[in-house]
């Protein structure tokens, strides 16, 4: 344990030394490669020990003895927190290429073209920038296609980029926090972007460039997606109700998780005498009126026929529940039972 201290500690000044100092200017490719493994080494504790508490609250109180001596020594130091080590390797990417001294030979090996990089030790960290602005541009040329895809073009980029980075991660290691977590970090990184971000999902889950590939990376996301229940909702409330549909019909998980949350919607509905009408009453979520759950429970029983015979028998278990009167408005799965059976 004593050893894994000492290095976090060293990282944590690596990273305000890659980020801060002058001393980059003497840095090789052996150095370069040696601080992207350690950043590596960082993340894989970080994956080992983010659910020990015990563990956790020791390297917390490291790191913020390691925090306040280089307070000492870097002005306007940012502190590395315990979740910041999650990301390590973007941590002390976004250091070096802030920092005035990084020699022009290490810039070169960021920015080389990993198509002439040669097969060394050093493969892992050659062209990272260049990739980088490979996927932006691409995002940027296939912009102006946005209106002929359902989710646009600069998602769908994002959404196979998404893929591939699940299906590294999964043959890499056993350990199904670490992928958790980065998807966690995605949807943080996403803050403010919600529904971009419910695209980008939805781009990664209609991906079928290599079907055999991505099934495990597919299921993954979903089985991760199911448990993110306020994005799941987010993402059925403001996705266009076709791309839903799509999802549904190319995944029996996706179909039963939106049919659930359908479902859930209902319940979370009451009669309005003013109205006339089913009104929602949860206020943490995106309004759905009475007419658009119908229409979207008529539409996914439309596209996935053998879900009907399932949905109609539950909900005549709930309308009996609620008394099994054929009486507008005392039942909201009586109301729906009768929209349902009106277009069979």
């Amino acid at each position: 344990m004593e050893a894994v201290l000492r290095n976090l500690a060293g990282t944590a000044e690596l990273l305000a030394v890659a980020g801060r100092s002058g001393v980059v200017e003497q840095w090789d490719k052996q150095t370069l490669s040696r601080a992207f493994h350690w950043a590596r080494y960082c993340e894989h504790v970080f994956t080992r020990f983010h659910n020990n508490p015990g563990m956790r609250r020791i390297m917390e109180k490291q790191l913020q003895l390691t925090n306040q001596s280089l307070q000492a020594a870097f002005p306007a130091y940012t502190d590395v927190s315990f979740s910041d080590l999650s990301q390590c390797q973007h941590l002390l990417l976004v250091g070096l290429l802030n920092n005035p001294e990084l020699p022009s030979s290490i810039m070169k090996i960021l920015f080389d073209s990993p198509a002439n990089t040669k097969q060394t030790e050093h493969e892992d960290v050659s062209g990272l920038c260049s990739h980088i602005i490979q996927c932006k541009s691409a995002c940027k040329v296939l912009s102006p296609l946005t209106d002929v895809s359902a989710v646009g073009a600069d998602a769908e980029v994002q959404g196979a980029m998404l893929m591939e980075e699940l299906a590294t991660l999964l043959s890499q290691s056993s350990e199904a926090c670490r992928t958790e977590h980065f998807l966690d970090s995605v949807l943080r990184g996403c803050d403010g972007a919600a529904q971009h971000f419910c695209l980008v999902i939805a781009a990664a889950l209609l991906t079928t460039t290599n079907p055999a590939a991505q099934t495990a990376s597919q299921d993954f996301l979903l089985d991760w997606l199911r448990e993110k229940h306020s994005e799941l909702r987010h993402m059925c409330s403001t996705s266009p109700p076709a791309l839903l549909i799509d999802l549904s019909k190319q995944h029996l998980k996706f179909r039963d998780a939106y049919c659930a949350v359908l479902k859930k919607w209902a319940s979370e509905m009451e009669y309005s005498m003013s109205d006339g009408e089913w009104v929602q009453t949860s206020t943490n979520q995106t309004s759905v009126t009475f007419q658009k759950l119908a229409e979207r429970f008529l539409a996914l029983l439309k596209a996935c026929p053998s879900l009907r015979e399932d949905v109609v028998k539950e909900l005549n278990v709930l309308k009996i529940s609620d008394g099994d009167f054929d009486v507008r408005g005392l039942s909201v799965w009586g109301d729906l039972l009768s929209v349902i059976n009106k277009c069979p």
